[in-house]
């Protein structure tokens, strides 16, 4: 009789334990990264009445007789599915699809959590918000002007530097694509100014010098007389202003004192070479004309004029793709891309799939601020819940592998969204039944027991 009494009080008490969990999952069915527990069980000890008996020559095999004495929990598991995504719009908010932590740091000691809403705090580091510690990623570095993220190198404290300047760059390339209207007239000797501006096509485009002012780069295309695939382009740098910035032009190896060069085409429409005055010719590859100016406002250097270079980029010999043409189209004013820009503050920022964070300056800058970093674990069920979303290293769940998102298993980044508790309510609500109904029987075994006991004492009477 006893030992039904203590298998049904055994039932009792791991069926409270597994309702315990189901409690705990429900309370956290709104969690942010929350990962539900499942409690299974196992039966306990057995008592044995008689053993085993191999068969004879005379009769057969008989089986162990055993009694169970009860049920206990055989593990409390940490479900590490995916759960749904939630999109919030807030830049600042990250999931991960698939798997992997992010890291954050309090002192010397790291947690790991699926919870991505995180915030800046006064100092421009990325922290969660509810208990102020810091996420850990890669800060990009710069070196030879390349700006590049060691992802081999240990976590380090992500620093968002809002409001923080980009230094103004001079231009140093400028890529023209326009198109040269073949059918444009030449100019003649003694032209009128009419005449002078109908057979001129001008180009204008703004530059940058290493302070971060803005000139006006013009080209005058002209028909070169007595040809028919060539054109002239005279370069001018702040053509309307009243100071000279002394504008020249390379094309070869050596200064020209003259700011004009000549373009020619084929017969197809598409570049062949570019020459100078003195003769020097390329015509092969890519065409570029080098140009300088004097950057008048600056200090002199060695008592000599600062000068500014850059490339004049004509485009690709025989290409029509991002290249300067000749065809009977109307002229197209394409200068497409420089390279200078002016001083800038970091007014936002962005986080792509990978963890990457791109600071968006005001002066149209994009610039890689750091990414984020991942972990991942052998065994993940292994890790233990320090609570506030957190999880820390256990003996079983494996040294964390820390790397950029999408590399090793780990999952990718989303950016504007949060993971959901992978709490199942329907299926809560089932395992909360069975659980009651598990209960209620233990507790019906008990009483059955207790009954027995009575009619036991009851014989003397």
């Amino acid at each position: 009789m006893m030992r039904s009494l203590y298998a049904g009080v055994s039932g009792l008490q791991n069926h409270q334990t597994r309702m315990d969990v189901i409690g705990n999952n429900i309370s956290n069915v709104n969690t942010t990264g929350f990962k539900k527990g499942r409690v299974n069980f196992h039966d306990m000890l057995s008592q044995t009445m008689s053993g085993a008996a191999r068969p004879t020559d005379e009769v057969g095999g008989v089986n162990p007789k055993q009694v169970g004495l009860g049920m206990m929990v055989a593990s409390i598991d940490t479900i590490h599915t995916q759960g749904s995504m939630k999109t919030t719009g807030v830049m600042t908010d990250v999931a991960i699809q698939g798997d992997g932590f992010f890291i954050q740091r309090n002192g010397n000691q790291q947690f790991y959590t699926r919870a991505g809403a995180f915030g800046l705090d006064e100092n421009g580091h990325l922290v969660n918000p509810a208990n102020g510690m810091r996420i850990q990623g890669w800060n990009a570095e710069t070196a030879d002007g390349e700006t590049f993220i060691n992802t081999a190198a240990d976590v380090e404290d992500l620093q968002i530097p809002v409001g923080g300047k980009d230094a103004a760059a001079a231009t140093t390339e400028v890529e023209l694509a326009s198109n040269l209207d073949k059918r444009t007239p030449l100019i003649p000797a003694g032209a009128t100014a009419a005449e002078t501006r109908e057979g001129t096509w001008s180009i204008d485009k703004v530059i940058y010098d290493e302070f971060g002012n803005t000139h006006t780069m013009r080209i005058d295309f002209t028909r070169v007389p007595g040809t028919q695939n060539q054109w002239q382009g005279e370069v001018t740098i702040d053509p309307d202003t009243e100071t000279p910035t002394n504008t020249l032009v390379d094309v070869g190896d050596e200064n020209n004192d003259t700011n004009t060069f000549v373009v020619e085409f084929s017969n197809l429409g598409t570049l062949q070479s570019v020459t100078d005055p003195q003769g020097d010719l390329i015509e092969e590859g890519q065409l570029q004309v080098g140009v300088s100016f004097d950057v008048v406002d600056a200090a002199l250097e060695d008592g000599e004029q600062v000068r500014q270079n850059f490339n004049l980029t004509l485009g690709e010999v025989d290409s029509v793709v991002n290249s300067m043409t000749q065809f009977a189209e109307k002229s197209s004013t394409k200068a497409f891309r420089q390279n200078g820009y002016p001083m800038g503050y970091l007014e936002n920022f962005k986080i792509d799939q990978s963890g990457i964070i791109t600071g968006v300056y005001s002066n149209g800058t994009n610039r890689v601020l750091g990414q984020i970093g991942l972990a991942s674990f052998t065994n993940p069920g292994g890790l233990e819940k320090e609570g506030e979303n957190t999880y820390v290293v256990s003996n079983n769940s494996g040294d964390p592998l820390v790397g950029e998102s999408g590399t090793a298993g780990k999952g990718k980044i989303i950016a504007g969204a949060l993971e959901m508790s992978n709490v199942d309510l329907a299926e809560e609500f089932t395992d909360m039944i069975v659980t009651q109904r598990g209960f209620q029987a233990n507790s019906k075994s008990i009483t059955t027991s207790d009954q027995m006991l009575q009619e036991l004492l009851t014989l003397k009477r």
